[in-house]
């Protein structure tokens, strides 16, 4: 946990500098690819997930501990060949995992925020699951373990196999030669995020492609066919949290609805989309029928909004790095604490995002976020220890906490006005 923060504080900055360099990139060439409230939902959506990670709030139904223990056949010594057989079975694994997520109805539910955006950029690689309790794909490493490789190195490998599949989130880099038939390049990865039906579902591979073209997933980026982007059921909200969900709610609504007893139970396990025809007949949804003419979420933003949202997800940064620099000093102070510490981050990214989305209740979720801070300030009398660092802290926080609500408040009555989305014509 400790550990993971420590690296967290050192990749979060070069994310961000990489994704706002891409968004000069592109306006400097005439091809900007990012959105800005739509890169602020996706830094938000980040936030959430390494702070759920750090947190340690997901459970292994089989550890790969207990593999090693139980089924290794030998113990590979060469400590090249482990870190590499490491790699190489977290990529399997990976692709595995990857595909169910995506070929059945209860998988999609977590990896539904990572396809969620309508454009494809570096800051869409930092869409990541909040959603997953129990981590069942644990039996993809199976060959790792028959190896015999150690848990601590499949514990170092995986942040790295991880952050790997954050650089091809990208238009702004062609076909790579030779290397297209290797490595994942963000063309492979363009057909991946895309929902024309030459590309869907296609190219699960996560760092290598050679298991799509084995496994017959393989699909090329084709010259006449422009990728577009996004999910056919598009989520229409910039609430990271909401998203996180929402498939899981429909799920959950259409199993309690239909009158069929067998689609009760089969609907978990059904091909991704697929629901009882009593239940798609009575309440149905919207789906995009045609691709290539469809309207991009949006919703109305002055520059003023835009520079708060940027306040807001600044300020929330901020909050995450004191957490992953001080989580031994937290737990010092109370083992409970960092849960709320994280259960006050959760409840700021669905504040200013339900802002974002022009909802009048953002007031109601922003005054509930600043109560529940104003209460551990003065339960602590600190924010978690901040003060011994900075001896103001108590009355900086409190002075944002009032400004934040009034801020709020404003744009709820005065500039939002109760606007509905904006549709933006792809």
């Amino acid at each position: 946990m400790e550990t993971y923060g420590k690296i967290l504080l050192i990749a979060m900055p070069a994310f961000l500098l990489l994704v706002l360099g891409e968004k000069l990139y592109g306006y400097l060439k005439g091809k900007d690819t990012v959105r800005n409230l739509d890169m602020i939902s996706s830094l938000s959506s980040g936030v959430t997930n390494v702070t759920k990670d750090v947190l340690g709030l997901s459970i292994a139904i089989i550890t790969y501990e207990w593999m090693v223990k139980h089924v290794a056949i030998i113990h590979v010594q060469s400590t090249f060949l482990v870190y590499f057989i490491a790699f190489i079975a977290l990529d399997f694994a990976g692709y595995w995992g990857h595909r169910l997520d995506h070929e059945y109805n209860f998988f999609w539910n977590a990896h539904i925020i990572h396809h969620s955006s309508e454009d494809f950029n570096l800051a869409c690689a930092l869409r990541q699951s909040i959603s997953v309790v129990f981590k069942i794909f644990t039996i993809f490493l199976l060959p790792a373990a028959l190896l015999g490789i150690p848990g601590n190195v499949i514990a170092v490998v995986a942040p790295l196999h991880l952050f790997a599949q954050f650089w091809y989130h990208t238009e702004h880099i062609n076909k790579m030669g030779f290397l297209e038939k290797i490595i994942v390049t963000p063309s492979h990865h363009r057909v991946h995020h895309a929902i024309n039906p030459e590309y869907i579902d296609k190219n699960y591979g996560q760092i290598f492609i050679f298991w799509d073209k084995l496994f017959g997933t393989y699909q090329q980026e084709l010259p006449n066919v422009k990728p577009v982007y996004g999910i056919t059921r598009p989520v229409h909200t910039w609430n990271p949290i909401k998203i996180n969900f929402m498939h899981l709610w429909l799920l959950i609504k259409d199993a309690w609805h239909t009158q069929n007893l067998k689609d009760k139970f089969r609907i978990w396990f059904m091909p991704t989309g697929w629901r009882p025809a009593d239940v798609a007949d009575k309440y149905p949804l919207y789906k995009i029928s045609d691709v290539y003419h469809f309207n991009k979420y949006e919703t109305k933003a002055s520059f003023t909004f835009n520079a708060w949202a940027w306040v807001q997800i600044t300020i929330t940064l901020l909050f995450i790095s004191y957490l992953f620099g001080n989580i031994a000093s937290i737990n010092a102070l109370n083992k409970y604490y960092i849960y709320i510490y994280g259960a006050f981050v959760f409840l700021l990214v669905y504040a200013y995002t339900e802002l974002m989305d022009r909802n009048p209740y953002a007031l109601l979720w922003e005054v509930a976020k600043n109560i529940f801070g104003v209460y551990i300030l003065i339960s602590q009398n600190d924010w978690f220890g901040a003060s011994k660092l900075f001896a103001g802290t108590q009355y900086v926080l409190m002075v944002y906490f009032v400004i934040s609500t009034l801020v709020t408040a404003y744009f709820v009555f005065a500039d939002i006005k109760k606007d509905k989305a904006v549709p933006v014509s792809i």
